[in-house]
Formats: structure tokens, sequence, C-alpha cells
């Protein structure tokens, strides 16, 4: 529900403008939008601790940049407890349905039917936000739920200024949500694009959250939301049940965990790629004195890392809860010094030269990350997605809950392409109550002196910038540094180093196509990472919030 821009500047001094500071302990949070980062802050202040903040900017999210996360949709929460040393990832990535089969995006020919996993309520999988937001608290926080839910229930019941960014992404869905009266109603102005800055409501979304918030779990996956959820989902040609709702659980998973060049690496494990592909990336180039090279072969080597590591995402990952993950030897020192050999430091190798048979499936890339740390090292590192923006386009009459379309992150068929050619093999392959591989990135690295959390959005390309900002790290740099690198990316297929505009200089595009590689410039810049430190020496602390975005990053006393 849009209103006109009458508020603006009464909301922009409220929530932009005012620092809100935990007691106690010194906390940075670096989220993509200032209100969530102010959620996390108001909570502290009423003496939550760093996961009580992670559960407020989460659902904060949910409500101000529903382009990239949401009730509707899922995620991964990669969390450090200082005082016992537990480490965890709550893993809760969205689950297919349990009618879904494995060509069921296929026509009688077994072809792709185009946009059939991408738009609408068959597109949509069975969301893992609210149960993690419930976990998360109840077995992490200090805090009742309502509490930490309180600021999203105030945004979405108040409304909120909405930006230039938001409404970019907007313009690209606005074809799709104008399919859907309900969504429309949301997010259009009579069918149109609101102005800038003009003021978003959503009480049907603070109604869902208010019954999250008073029931927990059962307040969306059973009662009268998950009524409104399965029948506003079968009427618009979805396969949702009852029992796929109630059925759906979070799963703690241990996060995979490596070394490079001293710094002790801890990531995501499957069903997200993103720890196991960024750890064998550095264990390739953990062989090279990087800091000694010139820049084109550094970019050079650096390509070749993700090249191998992206071709074996393709031939062995999905959801370890149905497949065998050679975990083990991926993660190896020993296999990563086989995959480096193959390597020339002058030559690039093309991909169809690496073996094995693949898919070609892609990932959405409008997804969003916070990261949060206080001076005792107690830490979380969030990824959070409904896949591309404004997920399915459908939202269910009377719930707010605008749906993924994270479907679409499964393989569909060996050989189809979609928008961002990631490539995937059978091991993710459509099955009920399955996870689709993710490349969602939430992680630590921690040397003798410091601690970094971080993470971005950015579909396939997360891991790579994740790679990039680590490299960076491992200079020496902080969090300034990390959210401003000029980003590249490889991803085995399609064969080509994508590079932000002046990422590369002439000499280096010429430098990198005469060792055979083929090079494109990215139509924009690309990424929103969110970054914190925690210096262990001094206890002292700093953010940065990606500039490519319009995240807030904040320490607090």
């Amino acid at each position: 529900m849009l209103k006109k821009p009458y508020a603006v500047i009464i909301l922009m001094a409220v929530f932009w403008g005012v620092q809100v500071y935990a007691d106690g302990h010194k906390v940075a949070i670096a989220s993509a939008h200032p209100l969530a980062t102010t959620a996390g802050f108001e909570i502290l202040d009423k003496g939550g601790n760093v996961f009580d903040a992670a559960v407020a900017v989460s659902a904060a999210l949910a409500v101000v940049e529903p382009a990239g996360s949401g009730l509707g949709g899922g995620g991964y929460w990669l969390l450090h407890r200082e005082k016992d040393g537990v480490e965890t990832l709550i893993d809760g990535r969205e689950k297919a349905p349990l009618a879904a089969y494995k060509d069921m995006y296929l026509d009688k020919e077994g072809r792709v039917i185009a946009k059939l996993s991408l738009d609408g309520a068959l597109a949509a999988a069975i969301p893992g936000m609210p149960a993690g937001l419930v976990h998360l608290s109840e077995k992490y926080g200090q805090l009742p739920l309502a509490e930490s839910l309180a600021p999203a229930i105030r945004y979405a019941q108040t409304g909120f200024a909405i930006g230039k960014r938001y409404l970019k992404l907007l313009k690209f869905r606005s074809g799709l949500i104008k399919q859907y009266p309900t969504t429309a109603g949301i997010f259009l102005n009579n069918g149109k694009l609101p102005k800038p800055y003009s003021i978003l409501r959503q009480p049907d979304l603070a109604l869902t959250l208010t019954q999250l918030a008073e029931s927990g779990r059962d307040g969306f996956y059973s009662g009268a939301i998950a009524e409104k959820l399965v029948n506003g989902v079968k009427k618009a040609g979805g396969i949702w049940t009852k029992e796929d709702l109630e059925s759906y659980q979070i799963v703690e998973r241990e996060p995979v965990r490596g070394q490079y060049n001293g710094i002790k690496i801890t990531s995501a494990a499957p069903s997200s790629s993103g720890g196991i592909v960024l750890i064998e990336a550095l264990n390739i180039l953990s062989g090279y004195n990087l800091q000694k090279t010139d820049d084109i072969t550094r970019k050079h080597l650096i390509t070749e890392a993700m090249r191998r590591a992206y071709h074996d995402r393709s031939l062995y990952l999905g959801d370890a809860d149905f497949i065998d993950i050679p975990v083990k030897r991926l993660l190896s020192e020993d296999y990563a010094a086989g995959l480096r050999s193959s390597i020339r430091p002058d030559k690039a190798l093309p991909s169809n030269m690496l073996s094995g048979e693949i898919q070609q499936q892609p990932e959405g890339t409008n997804t969003t990350h916070f990261s949060i740390i206080d001076d005792e090292g107690n830490r979380v590192a969030a990824t959070l997605s409904i896949n591309f923006p404004f997920g399915s386009g459908f939202v269910a009459a009377g719930t707010g809950v605008l749906l993924n379309d994270e479907m679409d992150d499964f393989a569909s068929l060996p050989g189809a392409m979609n928008g961002y050619g990631l490539v995937g093999g059978v091991a993710n392959a459509i099955a009920p109550e399955k996870r689709m591989l993710s490349s969602m990135t939430p992680t630590f690295l921690e040397n003798d002196s410091s601690v970094a959390v971080l993470g971005t959005p950015g579909g396939s390309r997360i891991i790579s910038m994740v790679l990039l900002a680590a490299l960076d790290f491992a200079q020496g740099n902080g969090p300034d540094s990390w959210v401003r690198v000029p980003r590249f990316h490889h991803q085995f297929i399609p064969d080509v180093i994508e590079y932000e505009k002046d990422a590369m200089t002439n000499s280096e595009i010429m430098g990198l196509a005469a060792m055979g590689h083929q090079l494109k410039a990215a139509r924009y810049r690309y990424g929103d990472m969110q970054a914190v430190l925690w210096h262990k020496t001094t206890q002292s602390l700093a953010a940065a919030s990606d500039k490519r975005g319009e995240g807030r990053a904040v320490v607090g006393h």
C-alpha cells in the first residue's frame, strides 16, 4: 500500500539520521538498509544479544527490502558464540514441495518451459525464513521473539520511504507484478510505478509478522496464515499443501572450514555451495605468492582457481541430505595441489577441456546480507534471499508474504540456461523436500589479530566477491577496502571473465586476452557487501557497507 511522500522528511530524520547504541558491549552492524541496521541496535538497546539483533535485522530486511528477502524466502545464518565456542550454520534454505518432481518445468517434448520456474506460484518453494527467525530467537537469543520482531512489525504498519534502488528493481519486475492484483496492490500505485520516497505500508505483512511473534512457527506454518498461503498458491496454479508447511524444519549444520596463509576460514556448508567453492579456490591459490605477481598474472591465476572450483560445484554439489558430497576431498589441500598443477601461468585453460558432464543452471542475483559482531567476538553472518527481484511476484491474499522463486535454482534439464548461466548437475536435480543448491556465502575470517564477518548478495557471483574480499583481508586491509574491491568473476560456464567497469585496465584486458581469456564488461556494478571487523587486541570494531547499495554500517557503544 503506497502513499504519497508526505512523511519522507520525518521518517528519514527518525530512522536514518539517529544512531541507536546498545548498553554494555560495543557492537558493529552492517546491513543492506539503514532501517534494518537501526532495528538491530534497537533490540541491543533493550538488552538483546547479537543473535536477537540478527532476528531483528533479518525481519526488518524482509519488510524494507522486499526485492531481496522476506518471510516467503529463506537463507543461512552463520553463528559464533564466544563464551563456549559454539559455531553453527542455521540452514533455512527453502525446500521443494512434496508434489515436486524432476521434470515439472519441461514440456511434452522435454524442453524447458520459459519462466515457469521463475514466475508465479509454481516457482515457489516452501519458505524457511520464518522458521529460521523462530529457531534463532528461541535457541540463541535472550529476548522474546515478539520483542525482536517489533521493529519489523512497526515498519510494516507505519511504512517507510522507498529509495531509487528499490524502484529500479521494481521496474525490472513490474510486468510480472501487474499480473497479480494482490501484489500490485501492495507495490504499485494504481498499476504504475510509485514515485521516489513514496511511503510503502504493508498491513497484511504486519499481521503475519504479529502472528509469528505471538505463536512462533505455528503462526506461519499452521493455522490461518498457512491456510491462506496454501489456498492462494493452489488457486494460482501452485502445488503447496498444508503438509508441506507443517513438515518444514530448520537444519543446523557444521560449517565448512579451511585455512589460507594463516587465516582460518569458516563458511556455509551444503545446501550452499559457497563455503566449499570459496575454500577450494583459496586452497588452489595458496600455492602462489599473489602479492609478488604482476596484476595480469594475479588476475589470471585467480580466474583459473575460480574456473576449477566452480567446475567442481557443477559436478558434485547439492543438498547433503539427499546426496553424498565428497566434502573431505574438495576441501583437501592435496586435491587443490592437483588442480593447481593443471594451471599454466601464461595461458588460460578452456572450460570445455575440464572433464565431467554438467548441466547449466543459473541463480538469481537479488539477495541480501548483513554482518554483526561485538567486542567479545560473538558474531553472525547472514545471507537471505527470495531469488530474483521480488521473487515469484506472487502474494497470497491476506498474508502480505511475497513468495520466492527458488525452484529455479534447481537443475531443470541438462544444457538448459537461463539469465545467469550457472551450471548444475544431477546432484541438484528437483526432488520432493529437497533444498536447492545455493551460492550464498556468509563467512568468518580469522587470524591472530582480528576476526572478519562478511558476505554479499549477487547470485553465482557471491562466491567470487567473497573470494576477492578474503584475498584483500589477507593483505591486511579492513572492511572499507573489502567492500570497495573492483570485482571480476569466472564461473566455469560461460567461459568468460565478467568484470565491473574500471575493475580492469586496458593493459590487463589485453594481457588476459593474449593468454586466451574471453572478457566481458558487466552492464552495471554488482554486489552489496556488508562487512564488520573485530580487532582482538584492542577490542575495537570497524564496519563498512558497500556503496553499490544503500545500506548502513554502524559501530555502537
